[in-house]
Order: structure tokens, then sequence, then C-alpha cells
């Protein structure tokens, strides 16, 4: 993925690229704008440059198309049917088992989630899309220490075996450290390589 000259109303001219299976770490005080530049790059929040997917423009990929190619999830997910399994197109029982769940638990009502829950569900759903970027805006935070681990390896296994590419927030530095080739972060509203 190449980002060229991407600018929202908190980032300026973000000029990045993302190799296939490399997992990219950013990092930044509360409102620095990595959440802004994350939606950004989903095509989420009005923005000015350019997003590029094996160097094809954004703009030349329908809404759905893109969402799907590049896959955004939020640090708080969103649930819009009762029933868990109804958000899912498909369920890859190896991926379910990683995170702790059954294929039963696609009988579960949401409101019965944890907030932890909800995430890792959520994790697994933008997965069964099988998109080529994930965004991942701390997709960690409300998780117990062995969920974060589980997390954090199926991840990793997905990176190396659709060799996708991975644009991780992240304020846990020891969890920056242990997941990513590269950390950056955003001062001021600039993209910076992290000290």
């Amino acid at each position: 993925m190449s980002i060229v000259g991407l600018s929202t109303h908190t980032v300026e001219a973000i000029n990045l690229e993302l190799a296939a299976g490399e997992c990219v770490c950013l990092a930044g005080p509360s409102g620095a704008g990595k959440t802004q530049l994350l939606r950004a790059i989903a095509d989420l929040d009005p923005h000015h440059g350019e997003v590029m997917l094996d160097g094809r423009s954004a703009r030349n990929f329908s809404a759905h198309e893109w969402r799907r190619a590049v896959g955004l999830l939020p640090a708080e997910s969103q649930w819009w049917m009762d029933r868990i399994g109804d958000h899912f197109s498909r369920i890859d029982e190896a991926q379910w088992r990683a995170l702790g769940f059954s294929a039963d638990t696609a009988d579960w009502q949401v409101s019965r989630c944890s907030t932890g829950e909800r995430q890792r569900l959520a994790l697994l759903r933008l997965l069964a899309n099988a998109p080529r970027v994930l965004l991942l805006d701390e997709p960690t935070a409300s998780l117990d220490p062995v969920s974060v681990v589980r997390v954090e390896q199926l991840i990793a296994d997905y990176r190396q075996q659709q060799q996708a590419a991975v644009l991780w927030v992240s304020h846990d530095a020891a969890q920056r450290a242990r997941v990513a080739v590269r950390e950056l972060s955003i001062e001021g509203g600039r993209l910076r390589e992290a000290a």
C-alpha cells in the first residue's frame, strides 16, 4: 500500500509505504490523529492525497471493494443485528478457536458479550472478508493478557499466511516492540520514525 500526501484536519501530508506482510505500529498522544489517519486510509473520513493498493488508486475501487481489501478494526466495534453469526459471511473455525470461541458462538446474542468478546469477534468478522491490509485501532485495549497474546498471534499468522500489510495503533510500547517491523509516531500532525 502506498499513501502519498494524505491530509486530514489533524494530520498533514502523510507519506507511507506498507509492504505486503509488514506490520507497522503507530503511536502518539491521544488526539494526535491516529484514528483519523486510519479512517482516512479506509476512505471513511474526508481527506486529501492519494491511497493506492498495488498501484491502483482507492478512487478506482467501489467503496465496498475498498473496504473489503482495506479493513478497519475500530477501537469500539459496532454491531447492528442481534445474533453474532448474522454478522459473518463465513466462519473460519480455526481462527475462532484461536481466539477462544467455538462455532456455537455464532448463536450468541451480541448483548450477552463482554466488551473484550465483542472486540475479538469484530477482529474475526474483519478477517472473514480476507482483507489485504489491516488497519487496527487499539485492537487489544480492552482485553485480558491471555486474549492479548491470542490476538497478537492470530494477526501475526494472518499477516504471514496472507501477506497482508498491517498498520497497528497501540499505546503499549511493549506490544509495539513485540509485533512491529517498524514503529512510527504522529506528533504535531506529522508522521515520524519512532525514536
